[in-house]
Parts: structure tokens; C-alpha cells; sequence
């Protein structure tokens, strides 16, 4: 097992940097994974806990091994009370065998000891399988403690009518985005070209990540973060001119204005995404066949830099009885073909496993995005993702004070700028809460 000095230092799973030392976190695991050996013919069932609908593919599992039952637990997603639950559980010494947890979510589990060692039980011989930059993901100090699943490469879903409609071309850089913007206004009647999110640090990262910031990093023994460098000012300076000049709408994804605005068209677009594909046709059904995708905009004319946004594991929390059948498991979900199919039927997300896009339920054209096979676009966008991109050990609580900074930012105090300026000193006090080194990059 990893020393406690080893943990506080994995910044990211690509990058294991053996630096830190002690700090006052408290392990929260109460038991450790031990393996049960099954009698011959012996039944047992592992629970999964998950916000992702994939009933349908744990049900073919269930089918062909009625011997190793998975029993699915739908929990909140992501920082909407998921975790809380989970870390609570490990606390209590009954966690879930399995859990579905976030890249970015990964660090924060490993801090306080709250995933198993798969490469004891034979996890790296699995990784061939695998797009190389998710599986290491969930890989710290050359151990694999989790088993990637889906990630979500960017793009620009743009109505192909509207855009149409109003004589605008389809934007290859931000400049042409914010002109397109300037015609939407004038042309439309009450249209805008987006939303802007103001609760939603992750999306508004994906930016700074596609012009070439890191937010974190480490140097020795220390953290650096870096949420004003100039790439990200840039970028906070373009949704500042935005947002002022009244070419976006501050209100959230994924509620009821904002489908409200795809499906009325009173979006014209959304920089998403690939797992946004789902949510736009469950939640806008009327427009299909409006819908198109296409590169994000550049920050530089000829680039094709990308970004990712979310993307998740299959991870087995500590205290598993079962690891040896739960790693079964998790690898058979996120690589069997059968299972991916009815994943991605599911809207889980851009495949970790390595699959033939033409072989796949993502490479046929689709009637609702006008017969396009428009994650051709998300392949080319996966394959454009900086994976240097790191994620710290408090990334769930440093982001809610990028999104407060914000959120004032909207109701009328201060700008975007200003709002990570100020973030940047309360993300250091994060990790120096935890017992981490860590300082500013100015």
C-alpha cells in the first residue's frame, strides 16, 4: 500500500510526484478490501452505486452471471450530495462494492484512502484495452486503483436551420463566435448564440484547459496553482465581453430555461460536451434534425485544440468483499461491446475503451443531428484533448468558489477576471487545509 506521503502528492494519475508531507486529514476509510473466496456455486451480489442510467447494460450482465448479481443504487450526481454519501459510507465501513466517481474526483478518494489497489488483483493487465490518457486517470504511483470509463471530449452544437435562417456561418474561432453573436442579436429577435453557466466551474475550465492552462501543477514538493495566468484571463475576458454586451444568457445548464432556450431556439448553440448529444434530444425532441456539430472555435485560426469535460470511473471502494468479481465486472462493462452499445444508448459519455468508431453505435449517421455522424467530430476533438490538464485534491470544493465568484459576477459585482483572481488564493487555502504545500503562481 501507498505511504500516506505518496497519497497527498498525486496531484493527478498521470502524474505521481512523491513531494508532500504530513497533513491532518483523517484516513476515512473504516475497513479494508479483503477478498472473500466463493464457494463453488456460491451467489453473491455487488452493489453499485451510479447517477448514469446503465440499468440496461448491468441487466445483460446480470443475465449471462446469475452467479455475480450487480444490484445498481442510482445516487446524486456528482457534487449534488453523490459523493457525500459515498464518503460517508466509507466512514461507516459499508460502502458500496463499486461507484461511479469522476476524474476530477478521483485525487479527493485517494486522499483520504477510500479506493482499493486494483493492480493487486491483476487491474494492469487490462490497461491494452484502454484509451491511454483515461486509464491513467485513475493511476497513482504506477498503481491502478480505478477502471475508466467515459470522458467528454468538446465540441460545438450549433442549429444548422437557425444558423441558416439568419445568413451566419458556422464560427471557426472565438472572434467568429463573438461575431456570429453580434448577428444573432441584431437578426433574431430574441435569440442569443448561448447560455454561460455561472454554476458550472467545470464547463467554464474546459476553456482555459483548450487555450493551453494548467490550473494546477507541481514543483518539488508544492501545488502551484494558476487560475489568472494569462490563458485563462484571456479567456474570462471574452465571456466578460459577452455577458456585458448582452450576446449570451447567465442562466444554468441542464435546467429548465436552458432546454427551454434549445428547444425554442432561443440558444442558437452550446459548446458542450459529447455526452451533451443525449441530453439535448431528450430535453429538445421537437428540433430534431436542426442540430449539427463542429469543432470549438479556436483561439488561434488553424488550431484544433480541444478540451475535455467530465468523464468518469468505475472505481471499487475500499471495503469491498468482493474486488476480484467487482474488477470482473467493471471491466466487462466498460469494454464489452454489447455493454458499450447500450451505454452509449444511455448518453454515458465518449467510450474510454478503445473501440472502432465505424464498428460502433457512434459512428452511424443519426436523423437527429440531420443524418450526421457528428461524433466523427468527437473523435478528432478527443484526439486534440492537452492531456496535462491535472486535477488537485480539492477540485469539488475549489471549483464552488469559482462558481460564488461568479455567481456575484452576474448579480452585478465585479467581472469574470476579478472572480478568478480572488478564486486562485481561497484553491491554495484548499490544499494547505488538507496539509498540502501549495502557492500561487504569481
Amino acid at each position: 500500500m501507498p505511504t500516506r506521503r505518496e497519497v497527498l502528492a498525486w496531484g493527478a494519475a498521470a502524474a505521481a510526484v512523491p513531494a508532500l508531507a504530513g497533513c491532518g486529514e483523517e484516513v476515512g476509510a473504516a475497513r479494508m478490501t479483503r477478498a472473500t473466496e466463493r464457494r463453488p456455486g456460491q451467489k453473491i451480489t455487488l452493489t453499485f452505486w451510479t447517477w448514469v442510467p446503465l440499468q440496461k447494460a448491468v441487466a445483460l450482465w446480470n443475465r449471462q452471471n446469475p452467479d455475480v448479481r450487480v444490484d445498481v443504487q442510482t445516487v446524486p450526481a456528482n457534487t449534488s450530495g453523490g459523493y457525500q454519501k459515498m464518503h460517508s459510507s466509507l466512514t461507516a465501513g459499508d460502502p458500496p462494492d463499486l461507484a461511479q466517481v469522476e476524474y476530477y474526483a478521483l485525487p479527493e478518494f485517494m486522499l483520504v484512502n477510500g479506493l482499493t489497489d486494483l493492480s493487486e488483483y491483476g487491474a494492469d493487465e487490462l490497461r491494452d484495452a484502454y484509451v491511454d490518457w483515461q486509464w491513467q486517470q485513475g493511476v497513482f504511483a504506477g498503481r491502478t486503483y480505478a477502471i475508466p470509463q467515459a470522458s467528454g471530449p468538446m465540441g460545438l452544437f450549433y442549429r444548422r436551420d437557425l444558423f441558416d435562417r439568419w445568413d451566419i456561418d458556422v464560427p471557426a474561432t472565438w472572434d467568429e463566435y463573438r461575431a456570429a453573436a453580434m448577428k444573432i442579436k441584431k437578426r433574431s429577435g430574441g435569440s442569443v448564440i448561448s447560455a454561460f453557466p455561472p454554476a458550472n466551474a467545470q464547463w467554464f475550465a474546459a476553456f482555459p484547459w483548450q487555450r493551453g492552462a494548467h490550473w494546477v501543477s507541481t514543483e518539488g514538493d508544492a501545488w502551484v496553482v494558476d487560475l489568472a495566468g494569462p490563458e485563462s484571463l484571456e479567456v474570462a475576458d471574452f465571456w466578460d465581453g459577452m455577458l456585458s454586451d448582452g450576446l449570451v444568457a447567465p442562466v444554468q445548464d441542464s435546467q429548465s430555461a436552458f432546454f427551454k432556450g434549445l428547444q425554442t431556439g432561443g440558444l442558437a448553440t452550446w459548446p458542450g460536451a459529447q455526452w451533451y448529444d443525449a441530453l439535448i434530444r431528450g430535453n429538445a425532441p421537437r428540433t430534431e434534425g436542426r442540430w449539427r456539430v463542429a469543432e470549438l472555435p479556436q483561439w488561434e485560426r488553424g488550431a484544433h485544440a480541444s478540451s475535455n469535460w467530465g468523464g468518469s470511473a468505475t472505481a471499487i471502494l475500499q471495503g469491498s468483499r468482493h474486488p476480484v468479481e467487482a474488477l470482473e465486472f467493471a471491466h466487462w462493462l466498460n469494454t464489452d461491446p454489447a455493454a458499450i452499445d447500450l451505454l452509449i444508448e444511455a448518453g454515458y459519455g465518449w467510450p474510454a475503451a478503445k473501440i472502432e468508431l465505424a464498428e460502433s453505435a457512434l459512428g452511424r449517421p443519426d436523423p437527429f443531428f440531420g443524418g450526421q455522424r457528428y461524433n466523427e467530430v468527437f473523435q478528432l476533438s478527443d484526439r486534440n484533448v492537452d492531456t496535462s490538464w491535472r486535477f488537485a485534491p480539492t477540485t469539488t470544493q475549489s471549483y464552488a468558489h469559482v462558481q460564488d465568484a461568479f455567481g456575484r459576477v452576474i448579480a452585478g459585482h465585479g467581472s469574470l477576471t476579478d472572480a478568478l483572481k480572488d478564486a486562485e488564493g481561497k484553491f491554495v487555502d484548499d490544499l494547505k487545509a488538507k496539509g498540502l504545500k501549495a502557492r500561487s503562481a504569481r
